[in-house]
């Protein structure tokens, strides 16, 4: 049985609907009856009610489209199963009696659906209620659909936008009639799956490989048309689309080049919204390879299929008068706050902001203090590359063991920015430049993984703390200005980065060194003594983090017994300024 969070199983469809009334103040629910109702049903005298429903499982199908300028009021049934005759009745009986002119029920083409919102149609007539029934069928998967005729999908949501913006302006009950049902002529749906859905208390409804996707599959995982290997997005959209529009194919809608549709893309439940704006990216795409006009586009989940991972597309031909209805306000919440204009691929960017102006750089050139320089870097990138697995030793105890290629990567992208041009000789121009090296060479903002976790960080801290000593620098060259630097350098990663001293990262190695660095301030010191000594800091402080717990980073996740080793960070840390030393 597949876990659900519900109180109860027999209850989930009563509890459902209990949450959206308690959070919606526009909404009641009807004594006795699964039925949602508008709270100002006193607005409806003189107009035309919009009935729906169907079962539970499908939400915000189709409670949440209750409200002004879409629906008056639902009738639930329970997961996956048809409201009852008596609940259907209840709701016509409770509109007709607030004043409503006439009263529509667009209903699912399913078999109880039907039978049950008809028998109640015909005992309303028989009590003199003045009641039509428009049936919607909306799938386009069956190239010869039975004689039960095409399913009732996600293109209804539709029809209630179209019917309720029609009664909301006054329409009457035949007009609206005549337009839903043109509008339903000319709409088509379509879902793919990846996997299948369970009610609660019941195991999967029907199996997928994990290699498989299904099409053309109903809301209540009824079999679809097609199973194949899982596809790219792009790819599997296009089978879509071509499955809807081929004319061999008796439920497809007819769609030719400067047509105009609204496109509702909609996850069946659970789909990420991360692959839904993807599937959504690509179906825009695919309609403008073929001339087809986006003049809305819906992205989002309308018509669920309880945890589905799955997709289903929806079209409908428009013209200006079916755009407006679907432009119309309403307040039903499920409905989205949508932009009044079309969707296209083809939006101009914004064009990217130029950088601030800079310091004036060295002029290009190899002087003695450039040599200096490459000197020192090139120390530094043959440490960082001796160690590299020794770093990555230190690392598979508390993270996934790629400190040292990690360091590695960054010593490569300093050779080959020295190989493309004189590093500045110029300290605070200097760092800045390797900050921007390490920023832009080892992957941007995400470092080189991409995954903002762990070792990957490495390159943006040593970027955040070159940035900081860089700024701290600008204009300064003496002893002290470099403790300043330091300090400056290690408030920015404490900031930023969230460690402190003693939490077993690569500070606790920076924050010895710093220490010792303070000597500088003092008159007289010897530059290159303090330097020593803050090697030598930094080294005992990294050896010291093998009987630290870890308070910060990925090793914070990791019971301090098994962290046997000094941490990597800190090592290396130690590593880059012994090699500055030499």
């Amino acid at each position: 049985v597949s876990k659900k969070l519900v109180t109860t199983v027999s209850g989930c469809a009563d509890d459902a609907l209990a949450g959206l009334v308690a959070c919606n103040p526009g909404l009641r629910l009807l004594q006795g009856h699964r039925v949602v109702l508008r709270d100002d049903l006193p607005a409806i005298r003189g107009r035309v009610a919009l009935l729906s429903g169907g079962g539970s499982g499908h939400e915000p199908a189709h409670a949440g489209y209750v409200g002004k300028g879409m629906l008056t009021g639902v009738v639930a049934g329970a997961v996956f199963a048809s409201p009852s005759v008596g609940s259907v009745l209840a709701a016509i009986r409770a509109v007709a009696q607030a004043g409503a002119a006439g009263i529509l029920l667009i209903v699912k083409n399913y078999t109880g659906d039907r039978l049950n919102f008809g028998m109640a149609l015909e005992r309303a007539q028989a009590e003199g209620a003045n009641v039509r029934m428009v049936v919607v069928g909306d799938d386009c998967a069956f190239a010869t659909p039975g004689k039960a005729g095409r399913r009732g999908i996600c293109g209804t949501v539709l029809i209630h936008k179209v019917a309720g913006a029609l009664a909301e302006a006054g329409a009457s009950l035949d007009e609206i009639v005549e337009k839903v049902t043109a509008a339903a002529k000319a709409m088509g749906t379509l879902g793919l799956s990846l996997s299948p859905c369970s009610i609660p208390g019941s195991k999967p409804s029907f199996q997928l490989a994990e290699d498989e996707m299904e099409m053309g599959l109903g809301i209540h995982g009824e079999a679809g048309v097609r199973r194949m290997k899982v596809l790219p997005a792009d790819k599997a959209v296009e089978t879509m689309l071509e499955h809807m529009t081929d004319p061999s194919n008796s439920s497809h809608l007819s769609l030719t080049p400067g047509s105009s549709v609204v496109l509702v893309v909609n996850n069946l439940g659970g789909l990420s919204c991360l692959e839904l704006g993807i599937v959504a990216g690509a179906a825009v795409r695919c309609l403008e390879s073929r001339e087809i006009r986006i003049a809305r586009a819906l992205v989002g989940s309308f018509m669920t299929a309880l945890e589905m991972a799955g997709v289903s597309l929806t079209l409908m031909r428009v013209d200006e008068e079916l755009v407006g209805l679907i432009d119309a306000e309403t307040t039903a919440m499920a409905w989205p706050n949508i932009p009044t204009g079309p969707a296209t691929t083809r939006r101009e960017e914004v064009p990217a902001p130029m950088e601030g102006p800079r310091k004036p750089q060295d002029e290009p050139g190899i002087g003695p203090g450039t040599v200096r320089v490459q000197r020192v870097l090139e120390r530094v990138c043959s440490t960082l590359l001796d160690i590299q697995d020794k770093l990555n030793e230190l690392d598979r105890g508390a993270g996934d063991g790629d400190c040292g290629h990690t360091h590695a990567r960054a010593a490569q992208a300093i050779r080959e920015w020295m190989r493309s041009r004189p590093p500045p000789a110029a300290p605070a121009q200097l760092l800045s430049a390797l900050a921007d090296v390490l920023l832009e060479q080892m992957g941007g903002s995400s470092g080189v993984k991409g995954n903002g976790n762990g070792r990957g960080r490495a390159p943006k801290l040593y970027a955040l703390f070159l940035t900081a000593t860089a700024r701290s620098l600008q204009g300064r060259s003496d002893s002290p200005a470099w403790a300043d630097a330091m300090d400056a350098g290690i408030e920015a990663m404490q900031r930023y980065g969230g460690a402190a001293p003693g939490d077993r990262t690569m500070l606790d190695s920076l924050c010895a060194a710093a220490q010792a660095l303070h000597a500088l301030r003092s008159p007289g010191a010897d530059p290159l003594r303090v330097l020593a000594a803050a090697v030598q800091s930094a080294e005992v402080a990294a050896e010291a983090t093998r009987h630290m717990e870890a308070g910060a980073g990925r090793a914070s996740y990791i019971r301090s017994s098994r962290l046997e080793q000094p941490d990597p960070g800190a090592v290396a840390v130690a590593a880059v300024l012994g090699a500055v030393l030499e």
